[in-house]
């Protein structure tokens, strides 16, 4: 049948869902003008609604900060610290909280660090440096900002080689790099690695060297060798008039 200049007022009317809730049929209050034929209707009831559905609510992630409570037992890794400057060693140790454990965001975060030693020196600031270094785990965040802080302190009377020709500025500067083993450990930190063209460019210039000036017994780099800047390590060697670290491939040259 048609309808020429019919109205229509169409009135909001709210019908119950079947989870409690009350649904809108109709939006608006007003006067419609129809002018094309009308071809059909339907009268709309409760059950030609569909129902609003509730998607499951995602679990807040857990995240570090100073009003998580300690747990009784906390997964930690211990790490000895020997300088030439002291008899007796010092052991570090660094104890982690596992977030959002059983679930895909799953991660280990540092939550407090403990220095151990015989010798009674530097017991003052050892234990100052432990409560502040935990407090900044504690709080949250990304804490590997310490770790360039701490290699970054220069002891007045001189550093110290370690094994395998690696400069030490400090003691601070040793237990920042201890940090960062353990952050690496538990990936906070991403470690950088060498490629397989970097790793056989550097083993064909240490063959080089060596086939030039002899090997070092015993030494991880030649005898000759100074300091390089950007890995600390005595692995810098003069090469084709260029200076070329056969540590970490730092070059003079580029």
């Amino acid at each position: 049948m048609a309808h020429e200049d019919m109205t229509q007022n169409i009135s909001t009317k709210a019908l119950p869902s079947e989870q409690g809730s009350a649904t809108m049929i109709e939006t608006t209050d007003m006067t419609h003008k129809i002018t094309k034929k009308i071809v059909g209707y339907k009268v709309l009831t409760k059950d030609d609604v569909e129902p609003v559905k509730q998607e499951p609510e995602q679990p807040s992630l857990e995240s570090m900060n100073e009003n998580l409570a300690r747990p009784e037992v906390l997964l930690g890794s211990t790490y000895k610290i020997k300088t030439p400057q002291s008899e007796h060693a010092l052991y570090i140790t660094i104890n982690d909280m596992i977030l959002n454990a059983g679930t895909a965001h799953e991660e280990r975060r540092p939550y407090e660090i403990f220095i151990n030693s015989k010798n009674m020196e530097h017991f003052q600031w050892v234990l100052a440096l432990t409560r502040l270094i935990s407090a900044v785990f504690r709080k949250g965040g990304d804490a590997c900002f310490l770790v360039e802080e701490m290699k970054a302190v220069f002891d007045p009377h001189g550093g110290y080689f370690k094994k395998g020709g690696v400069f030490m500025p400090s003691l601070v500067a040793e237990i920042g790099y201890a940090i960062e083993s353990h952050l690496k450990h538990i990936g906070m930190i991403k470690p950088e690695k060498m490629t397989d063209h970097q790793k056989n460019f550097l083993d064909e210039k240490r063959k080089e060297f060596e086939a030039q000036h002899g090997e070092s017994e015993g030494q991880a780099f030649p005898e000759k060798a100074v300091l390089c800047n950007k890995c600390s390590t005595k692995a810098m060697v003069l090469m084709d008039g260029c200076m070329t670290c056969l540590n970490c491939g730092e070059s003079k040259c580029g």
